[in-house]
């Protein structure tokens, strides 16, 4: 196997430019309610690409927290631990993340195929951490709107861990991580990583806003 991911493979997988563009310098606009359409929309495509889902009910806990439009991922083709709730416009963006971007990441550029991706939670009804700036703002997770990402296993037995491997002194390694945080900005709006604060030491953040915010 050749031990650098071929050129055309790593522009597909982070063509969204920069991952380490400077931080936005104004708060995240919070995400609306998805209308019906937008849901009915989201859901047909889900279908259309074979991911299987249950949707769920919609939700006001009050407070600026709720589960709306959203469903529960069932088989995206790779296995996915500690998710749960997911507005479904996040969940089609993970599910072609998956399968699109990580998992022939995983393939290309360590030499062993995925064997699943480890989770760290979607709804929470809390507020943004690790920001004094924001720390009165609702995290995305308040609405199901978005996901944590921390480790992902490979099916040789590896385990390759944000929190342990970001810095890892393999070089592939290190170009796994972010290659597939650059190829998550182009799906998300919002993309945190190790590099963005020490919250977000152990995960990637995962949102699906239209803040255009990678780090």
């Amino acid at each position: 196997m050749r031990r650098l991911l071929p050129a055309a493979l790593l522009l597909a997988l982070a063509a969204c430019g920069r991952a380490d563009r400077p931080a936005a310098s104004g708060p995240r606009a919070e995400p609306q309610r998805p209308s019906p359409h937008d849901t009915a929309q989201c859901q047909a495509d889900l279908r259309r690409e074979g991911v299987s889902y249950r949707e769920l009910p919609d939700r006001d806990y009050g407070t600026g927290c709720g589960v709306f439009g959203a469903v529960q991922l069932i088989d995206i083709g790779v296995p996915v631990t500690g998710i749960t709730a997911m507005r479904c416009g996040t969940a089609r963006a993970f599910a072609g993340w998956v399968r699109n971007a990580v998992a022939p990441g995983a393939y290309q550029m360590l030499g062993s195929e995925l064997a699943r991706v480890e989770g760290m939670g979607t709804y929470a009804c809390r507020n943004v951490v690790g920001s004094a700036r924001n720390a009165a703002r609702r995290s995305g997770h308040a609405l199901a709107n978005a996901v944590d990402v921390g480790s992902f296993v490979l099916k040789d037995g590896r385990r390759i861990s944000i929190l342990r491997d970001w810095n890892s002194p393999d070089q592939r390694t290190r170009d796994f991580l972010r290659t597939v945080r650059a190829s998550a900005c182009r799906r998300f709006g919002t993309v945190l990583s190790p590099d963005y604060n020490a919250a977000h030491a152990n995960h990637l953040h995962l949102e699906d806003d239209r803040a255009r915010f990678c780090r």
